[in-house]
């Protein structure tokens, strides 16, 4: 039964409350404002809820409400928490929009914030600049929900032509800034900046192809390894063990800097490297031969580091140059760390008949295009494991007893 009309309500300026009916009530403060509250009880506890205040909510509006909420309660729900779910749901919604307006600047800031940690400053550096010399003056402003095809080609082609590996670097970047967008519910469907079944069909693969080409770092021939293995050897140092390391398993420089024990299994023999420590964003696994497990077995771990080879920088992990350092003292200033991958690649091609494909994906190289790694999910594990295991045989064996001549390994 309903006790309250418009003018009593709009009239009333004694301090109380003022019952309306089935748990409905007006609540007058001393200080005149007015506010309505709907009581009801839920599991043997009373609660009571608040509507709002008069006049934003009139008598009417509120009797609406209330016998909204006696629904809800009818149906077995507590209104209160149906309200307050609704609100964070709202409070969701907005915070929704306004990540969806981030820019894709800010993102790409983020992903670098995110993933940066385990890169070198140079390397972090060189990521940033080339965004914001390329990329943040065309799409920089964008939601990532808003890049297309054309932006990321607005940004690609002026540049394709003339530094096509700088360009291609700059693509994947888009890529990864574009697929973690994704994962964060920030865009849907195909990535733009994506290259096999999409961009390759837009931009020259000729070009990309040569730039690839043009890129060789001085590298000591294979024959000459097997002499430099015993002279690292004979070191003992701890950079000459990241060293040989880095030899035996035809690996990138910052692999084995930021080397992890937990990534090893010497019981199975395999290094497995996470995406993110890998240049192409996806986990590989690395065969070990008996040569590398003797020797991860042989370097003593360091209380409070999951590193092989900590440091003392920012990084926890030995430093950049400790390599080049290295390089030096031996003497071979006409050698790079990152040539080592093209003498075990020499060698492949002069001194084995495994297949190409076994030999490239020992360097984490997958050049199958992507209808054939459709079909091909394999990652050659146990061939690349036969390839490295005489890869490692030929460079611990001492030079004299390595015979050039013939000695052919058929996979």
């Amino acid at each position: 039964m309903r006790k309250l009309n418009s003018k009593q309500v709009e009239n009333l300026i004694e301090p109380g409350t003022y019952e309306d009916g089935d748990g409905l009530r007006l609540v007058v403060k001393a200080t005149g404002r007015k506010s309505w509250v709907l009581r009801y009880q839920l599991n043997g506890k009373r609660r009571e809820m608040g509507l709002g205040s008069f006049p934003e909510v009139s008598l009417k509006a509120a009797r609406l409400a209330a016998g909204d909420q006696r629904k809800l309660l009818a149906a077995g729900a507590d209104p209160m928490a149906a309200r307050d779910a609704e609100r964070e749901r709202q409070r969701e919604a907005l915070r929704q929009q306004e990540a969806n307006r981030r820019p894709f600047e800010v993102l790409a800031l983020e992903y670098l914030e995110a993933h940066g940690a385990g890169w070198s400053d140079q390397w972090r550096k060189g990521w940033r600049s080339k965004l914001e010399r390329y990329a943040f003056p065309v799409i920089g402003k964008l939601p990532a929900s808003a890049i297309e095809t054309e932006h990321v080609l607005h940004v690609l082609q002026p540049i394709w032509g003339t530094v096509t590996r700088t360009a291609d670097e700059v693509r994947g970047q888009i890529e990864r800034v574009l697929d973690a967008a994704k994962a964060q519910k920030l865009r849907e469907g195909d990535n733009p900046a994506r290259w096999r079944g999409h961009l390759e069909n837009l931009l020259s693969k000729a070009d990309k192809s040569k730039a690839r080409k043009r890129q060789h770092l001085p590298a000591m021939s294979w024959r000459d390894v097997p002499a430099l293995m015993v002279r690292l050897a004979a070191d003992g140092t701890r950079d000459a063990v990241a060293m040989r390391l880095l030899i035996l398993t035809g690996s990138r420089s910052h692999m084995i800097r930021f080397a992890e024990w937990s990534e090893f299994d010497l019981k199975a023999g395999v290094w497995s490297l996470p995406a993110e420590r890998m240049k192409m964003r996806q986990a590989f696994d690395i065969p070990l031969a008996p040569e590398v497990v003797e020797l991860l077995e042989a370097i003593p771990r360091t209380d409070g580091s999951p590193y092989l080879f900590p440091g003392q920088g920012r990084s926890g992990v030995m430093q950049s140059k400790a390599f080049l350092r290295l390089l030096l003292r031996l003497e071979l200033e006409g050698v790079t760390t990152h040539g080592f991958r093209s003498s075990f690649r020499d060698w492949a091609n002069e001194r084995t008949h495994y297949p190409r494909e076994v030999c490239e994906l020992a360097l984490a190289h997958d050049e199958r295009d992507q209808t054939e790694g459709a079909y091909s999910r394999s990652d050659f594990l146990e061939k690349r494991r036969a390839l490295m295991a005489d890869w490692a045989k030929y460079i611990t064996t001492p030079p004299a007893a390595n015979v050039i001549q013939g000695d052919f390994k058929r996979a």
